[in-house]
């Protein structure tokens, strides 16, 4: 916490903004960051559902209001660039940044699309506004086998009709900038190739910003450095992420210059496209931190913004008449790992890359929110192995996975921990019980939905654990359906809606209310 508070952020962005003004000539920085479900790097923000949750919700003018509240966070912090919002389309579950995406459908993922006006607002230049990126470019949703980084084994039609039609909704919104994907589209990685990033993005899409290398991205291209700084940037990369080597960078790419491989017309482009948002952000006016809203950063206002998307996120799969649960239940027993830890709800890419448990950042846990939101006569006991007395009316066992980022979320069983599933059954064998399931995708877990009375999947909320107790306690409704297919069994995935064979456990779009039959 100390050294991560919204303060700091806004102190660290102004001395690297002076020191980018003190330089030959003067060119302010323009400064980006991961806030892809709230400021989700700095301590005491608010933290929204990841993407999953908000397709889940199929408001687009509550993801549009999401993005207003988290420019304003990252705004307050100095900070006029966001690389967010993910628009893959994720059609395989042992993807491990499936939670990154809106869901299995282009439709969802371009319904979203209102998440860059939301950034954007109708003039950058004004307070509050923030730059928005469209990623990953493209089709990094669709790589075989979900393997992160992999290749996108796929035909120029699905890619178009799947992959890109995000992103083309995307353009017509104005979108600032757009990153390309580590993944490659039939062996060749994204980051070369011109046809998408020049002949599509920007001659048939329109796209008129800039195009922003993913971290590191350009050493994954095959051949020596020199090759991969100049097959990236004659393929259509305006700016380069470079983290460590950026001497090399910079020597390597006048070098490739003044050798003839890279014109000089193309630098021009690529820094004339970088100047213009840095005019449109009115940066060469006001280049330093605008702090008058810091005071805002994970305000009770914020926050019910985020409780929100987390009660119409919810998930319904299952209710045998126990939902809605009574307030006035005598003694409920609260169970699981995921219960009482603001970390294992918020997932990854929240306060650090792969996230973490425990209490990494302010908010509210679902068993405080349970807490909260029962009677002053009912007995809450929160035990979090399931392996005490088990006595109670009522048993509410939170389970799910553990945070986890790129790379390391990759998948090939998708199935709870053996710890988990053994507090599933020994809550649900002694008592009525609800599960809810929080977790970054569909986990196969048919036998242990036919233990339960109730099942929800909770995605992964956020800060606002409140929000799931909303709904469990019938103050408001379930209202989310499914944005990808819930398959039976590992054997099944990848399973999209529109597979010849379609036989899931639940399909695309499947949700029930607490008073369907």
């Amino acid at each position: 916490r100390s050294g991560n508070t919204p303060l700091d952020w806004a102190e660290m962005v102004d001395g690297y903004q002076e020191a980018a003004l003190s330089s030959r000539l003067g060119i302010p920085m323009l400064f980006g960051v991961d806030a892809v479900h709230g400021h989700s790097n700095v301590f005491g923000t608010t933290i929204f559902p990841h993407n999953i949750g908000l397709g889940a919700t199929r408001n687009p003018e509550l993801v549009r209001e999401i993005a207003e509240v988290t420019a304003r966070e990252v705004y307050a912090t100095g900070i006029r660039w966001n690389f967010a919002p993910c628009l893959c389309v994720a059609r395989d579950e042992r993807w491990g940044r499936t939670y990154e995406s809106f869901g299995e459908s282009p439709e969802i993922a371009s319904m979203m699309t209102s998440y860059i006006e939301g950034l954007q607002g109708e003039d950058l230049s004004m307070p509050n506004a923030v730059l928005a990126t469209a990623k990953h470019w493209v089709g990094d949703g669709g790589t075989t086998g979900g393997i992160d980084q992999g290749d996108a084994q796929i035909s120029k039609e699905e890619l178009f009709d799947i992959h890109i039609a995000p992103f083309e909704e995307a353009v017509r919104r104005g979108v600032g900038t757009v990153m390309p994907s580590y993944s490659s589209w039939n062996g060749e990685k994204l980051h070369g190739d011109e046809y998408l990033l020049t002949d599509v993005l920007r001659d048939q899409l329109g796209f008129a910003g800039f195009v922003i290398s993913d971290w590191a991205a350009i050493d994954q291209l095959p051949g020596d450095y020199a090759s991969d700084v100049r097959t990236a940037i004659n393929a259509g990369v305006d700016m380069v992420m470079v983290p460590d080597e950026y001497r090399l960078f910079i020597d390597t790419l006048r070098s490739e210059v003044n050798a003839g491989n890279i014109k000089m017309e193309r630098i021009d482009e690529a820094v004339a496209r970088i100047l213009q948002a840095k005019f449109d952000l009115g940066l060469f006016d006001h280049p330093f931190s605008d702090r008058t809203g810091l005071s805002d950063i994970g305000s009770d206002e914020h926050r019910a913004v985020a409780r929100q998307a987390v009660q119409e996120s919810l998930v319904l799969l299952e209710n045998n008449g126990i939902l809605p649960i009574s307030k006035d239940t005598k003694e409920i027993v609260v169970a699981g790992q995921s219960a009482d830890n603001i970390g294992f709800q918020t997932g990854g890419w929240t306060i650090s890359w792969q996230g973490s448990g425990g209490e990494t950042t302010l908010g509210t846990t679902i068993l405080e929110g349970i807490e909260h939101a029962v009677g002053d006569k009912t007995k809450v006991t929160y035990d979090r192995r399931g392996d005490g007395p088990l006595t109670g009316d009522l048993g509410i066992v939170v389970v799910g996975e553990v945070p986890y980022a790129e790379g390391r979320g990759d998948s090939f069983n998708l199935q709870l921990r053996p710890s988990e599933r053994t507090i599933v059954e020994r809550v649900c064998n002694a008592m009525p019980c609800v599960v809810v399931l929080v977790s970054g995708r569909p986990l196969m877990v048919s036998d242990l939905i036919a233990e339960a009375d109730a099942f929800v999947a909770a995605w992964l909320p956020g800060s606002e654990g409140a929000g799931v107790a909303d709904v469990l306690f019938g103050d408001v409704d379930f209202t989310g359906r499914l944005p990808m297919t819930w398959p039976r069994s590992i054997d099944q995935v990848p399973m999209n809606i529109g597979d010849p064979v379609y036989d899931p456990l639940f399909a695309y779009g499947h949700g029930l209310t607490m008073f369907d039959e």
